[in-house]
């Protein structure tokens, strides 16, 4: 009741798209010069988020485009003006004012959505869960599902002794290396969307 090769194609690919190693950075900029608790409970809660988004576009996720007339196109082209937006506040820096960021929740945007459930990975877990025909398919795609969640969490969760290493000079370092990368991501995702719309018409 378990297919090895559907589990390892789905977790390789959200592993490349979610990207846990390069998240690193990203969230120990957005969660910097808060207390050591309320970081590690970010990390479970923006792995909570993004499982519970990408579960729902798992099970209903191309009702939901039809329903609101959404193309994945403009849904990446959406995710990566987003991104854009977060991405030069960490590179203006404004994002080390305590009033930009310590009353706003950032474990459910950007973190849990759309940096970890991106339309990247919407896009797959909804082509997975089509193509999975059999039940042994489906388990196998869902376990990939919660596996790469564990490992995010696993990895932002073991992240924040890099702070104590780094200190607050290190953090500021971190965050415009945070906003270049994002950055790119967000231009990156943006033209993906683009390129589709363009290749469709």
């Amino acid at each position: 009741m378990f297919d090895v090769a559907v589990f390892g194609s789905l977790f390789l690919t959200l592993f490349v798209i979610m990207d846990p190693p390069g998240i690193t950075p990203i969230f120990l900029a957005l969660t910097a010069g808060r207390p050591r608790k309320v970081q590690k409970r970010m990390a479970f809660q923006a792995v909570c988020v993004a499982g519970g988004v990408i579960a729902v576009f798992g099970l209903l996720g191309n009702q939901i485009l039809d329903y609101l007339h959404v193309s994945v196109p403009a849904l990446m082209i959406a995710g990566g003006l987003l991104l854009l937006l977060i991405a030069l506040d960490l590179l203006t820096g404004k994002t080390d004012e305590p009033k930009q960021t310590k009353d706003v929740n950032v474990a459910l945007v950007p973190l849990g959505m759309p940096l970890l459930a991106g339309p990247g990975a919407i896009v797959s877990v909804i082509l997975a869960v089509q193509k999975a025909g059999s039940v042994a398919s489906q388990v196998s795609v869902w376990a990939a599902i919660v596996a790469i969640h564990v490992v995010l969490w696993l990895v932002m969760r073991y992240s924040l002794l890099i702070i104590r290493v780094i200190k607050d000079g290190g953090v500021v370092l971190v965050t415009r290396l945070a906003g270049m990368m994002l950055s790119a991501i967000a231009v990156q995702q943006i033209i993906n969307g683009v390129t589709q719309v363009i290749q469709g018409s």
